[in-house]
């Protein structure tokens, strides 16, 4: 009897990020013809400005490079993401982006944008151990380098990227007209002083300490050998074994 072929199972990762490109295609296709083509929805669009849907459109075209950017990156430059890494970033650009902005969880469910602050800077900080291995050409973290030290570098780069993000929505807000520094009421009046300041300061504020927690985690796993970062690091494969066919070792881990 000729031998039943196994059914293969399906790839409920690769499933999810068409799922979550889809759900940032079909709305920035929706919001661009909207804001083209019928100028007097904004009137009667639920309380909702103009600006509010160029924001919304800014953002899902974001999300659509931070998704494509790194797969193109990946490919081009050997780079090997772990599944889990990969798939979180994934889920924390649906939840800021589709959850947040399209689905407006940022104005209906209570510190949104804080978890999802806290969640970024706890990424960028594990992103931060990634990079020490990368500038040194190494697959692990060179061990002649002190565990704080890498704990304090994973901290600081984390936190140097929230400060890139908070300059991008200071001159969205200039440029575009957008409230993403919540410097004024959602009916436009503009707040004063430090009530201004508030959100992006808090902002900052939770950046840190989500990176501090994954540069202590990080610490703990570097101090002891405890193996946590290894398996959330960032590797490039090497060349010298994909000319022989080798596989990485770490393969079965990628994104890929």
């Amino acid at each position: 009897m000729p031998k039943s072929r196994k059914k293969r199972k399906p790839n409920w990762g690769s499933v999810f990020v068409v799922s979550v490109l889809i759900s940032f295609i079909v709305p920035a296709v929706y919001l661009l013809l909207r804001i083209i083509f019928d100028e007097e929805w904004f009137s009667g669009a639920g309380g909702r400005g103009r600006e509010d849907y160029v924001l919304m459109l800014l953002q899902c075209v974001l999300g659509l490079l931070a998704i494509l950017i790194p797969a193109r990156l990946m490919r081009r430059w050997d780079i090997e993401i772990p599944r889990t890494m990969f798939l979180l970033y994934i889920g924390f650009l649906y939840c800021a982006i589709f959850l947040g902005e399209v689905r407006s969880f940022y104005y209906t469910v209570p510190h949104w944008d804080t978890i999802l602050h806290i969640f970024s800077g706890g990424m960028l900080g594990a992103l931060g151990f990634s990079m020490i291995a990368v500038f040194n050409n190494t697959e692990r973290i060179p061990m002649n380098l002190s565990p704080l030290f890498v704990a304090v570098f994973a901290f600081c780069f984390a936190l140097a990227l929230g400060g890139v993000w908070e300059i991008y929505e200071f001159l969205a807000d200039i440029f575009l007209g957008t409230n993403m520094q919540k410097f004024a009421l959602d009916d436009g009046t503009p707040l004063p002083g430090q009530d201004a300041l508030r959100d992006t300061m808090k902002d900052i504020i939770v950046d840190a300490l989500g990176a501090v927690g994954a540069s202590t985690v990080g610490y703990i796993s570097l101090k002891y050998e405890k193996g946590w970062v290894e398996k959330l690091m960032i590797r490039r494969q090497n060349p010298h074994l994909k000319k022989k066919g080798s596989a990485s070792p770490h393969e079965h881990e990628s994104a890929e």
